[in-house]
């Protein structure tokens, strides 16, 4: 028991030190982010109200010039420090800004390059600030996902995906100024930073209130509070570590996620480009059964037309050979059967329409040419598209695994969940490798899953294995059970 006591307090103690990490990472955050965006204002106002020259540095305005900054250093480690090695380099938006208001302090308010050199700065400081305020804010939708789990949608204005590309970055940096989310990341930037600052003031005018207004020898006073403060201050921290990240998520979830007219637009966006995917998935399905007909069963059936065109002329005059003739007809029609059967099978298969998803996977393990286990089940039909869908994505990424895996064994599984996902995996031991921007079908597969709002997510390091697991939200039509297990 008292090991276990142990355990647990040794656990609390860390979550709570990673707490003070974190909330430290977001007040620096929060504080380099809004001196980068104000450092704009800054600078008008130090042109146009502070003084004509500076004055000499005291020791407060050295100190607080020093933490600002050493900011962007901090941000860049700390952002590095918790998995954004890539997106690092970012932090250097912070620190154009951060050093226009250093400068500013340390020269007591003047304008650090003369009235004209600030007023000249202003410009390239408001537009490096709101590339700052972006970068802060995607940062700090990173965290949130990160710390809690959940992640916070980018709610910005889909942008044109098509044309070169600084063509499409150049529409996206002209949609910038029209989208509210790019105020919204301002204003976080600048309010986030503002409370941390306004939050410090507060605390460090407590001393000076004690002194003011304390009875008795004020010395002692102060000295009792500063006392207090350097035992307090730890353990208070960490108390305070957690509900501090709280107020930071709710906040960040107001103001940094998706406004409900983004999700529409992003929504629009998304039914749109799945439409015209599906439209011409469903244009390239009909050619290839036009391709199919006319080069199979259609070639069949005229070449036995021909057949019997001949039998026909030689009925009255040589009777005997129409016994090869109409062999040759027997198996010709048979082959033109064997084909329309093969073409409504790749349409919609009969065993699907009649046995649902999971027996028609099994049954389509049945063919392929290497072990596979068909495990799970559905408690009901999916409707006809989604299943429909589901079987053919599945077909496809079982064709990927007998064509370029080198594959020994395949395992599927497939399920419905309390969340309303069909959800199907297709795992197989090969030499993995897999990757859907390289093609092999996963493009494919991928557009057809999204006209429904599926996903499909692989993973195949190289060496393997690879598992492909595919999502669908749908309701199940009833409460019969459909289910397969075994080995093929």
């Amino acid at each position: 028991m008292s090991t276990m006591v142990v355990a647990r307090a040794v656990a609390r103690v860390g979550q709570a030190l990673r707490d003070s990490v974190r909330a430290l990472y977001a007040v620096t955050l929060a504080v380099a982010g809004a001196a980068a965006v104000l450092a704009a204002p800054v600078l008008v106002l130090a042109a146009l109200l502070g003084p004509d020259d500076s004055s000499a540095p005291n020791r407060f305005r050295a100190l607080t010039a020093m933490f600002l900054a050493t900011l962007p250093v901090v941000v860049w480690a700390l952002s590095w420090a918790t998995g954004a090695a890539g997106r690092a380099a970012g932090a250097a938006l912070l620190a154009p800004g951060l050093l226009a208001v250093t400068a500013t302090v340390i020269y007591g308010g003047a304008p650090p390059s003369g009235r004209s050199g600030a007023l000249l700065l202003a410009l390239p400081m408001l537009v490096i600030g709101m590339l700052a305020a972006r970068w802060v804010a995607a940062e700090t939708r990173r965290l949130v996902g990160l710390w809690s789990g959940t992640a916070i949608a980018p709610p910005y204005r889909p942008t044109a995906t098509r044309g070169p590309r600084w063509r499409r970055l150049w529409r996206q940096a002209g949609s910038w100024p029209g989208d509210p989310a790019m105020w919204r990341d301002t204003a976080w930037a600048v309010l986030s930073g503002c409370a941390v600052l306004l939050t410090a003031v507060a605390l460090l005018m407590v001393p000076a209130l004690v002194q003011v207004f304390g009875r008795g020898n004020r010395f002692i006073s102060l000295l009792m509070l500063y006392t207090m403060a350097l035992w307090l201050a730890p353990p208070v921290a960490l108390w305070a570590a957690r509900p501090v990240l709280t107020l930071h998520e709710r906040a960040a979830r107001a103001l940094l996620g998706s406004s409900r007219r983004t999700e529409l637009a992003l929504q629009v966006s998304h039914l749109t480009r799945t439409r015209a995917d599906t439209i011409d998935a469903g244009a390239a399905e009909l050619r290839r059964i036009e391709r199919d007909l006319h080069d199979g069963a259609q070639a069949r059936l005229v070449a036995l037309g021909m057949l019997l065109s001949v039998a026909e002329q030689l009925l009255d005059h040589d009777p005997q050979a129409l016994r090869p003739l109409l062999a040759e007809a027997r198996t010709s029609s048979a082959k033109a059967l064997g084909e329309l059967r093969d073409l409504v099978r790749g349409i919609h298969p009969p065993v699907l329409a009649d046995r649902g998803l999971a027996d028609a996977v099994h049954a389509m393990a049945l063919d392929l040419p290497l072990p596979v286990r068909v495990t799970g089940g559905l408690p009901g039909r999916p409707p006809a598209p989604v299943e429909s869908a589901a079987y053919f994505a599945v077909s496809e990424l079982l064709a990927n695994v007998v064509k370029h895996a080198g594959a020994g064994r395949v395992w599927i599984e497939i399920g419905h969940d309390a969340d309303g996902l069909l959800r199907i995996s297709v795992t197989d031991d090969g030499h993995g490798g897999a990757d859907p921007s390289k093609g092999t079908g996963l493009r494919g597969t991928e557009r057809r899953l999204a006209a429904f709002d599926g996903v499909l997510a692989v993973s195949s390091p190289p060496g393997g294995p690879t598992i492909a697991q595919l999502e669908i939200p749908c309701a199940l039509s009833s409460p019969k059970t459909f289910s397969s297990s075994g080995t093929a």
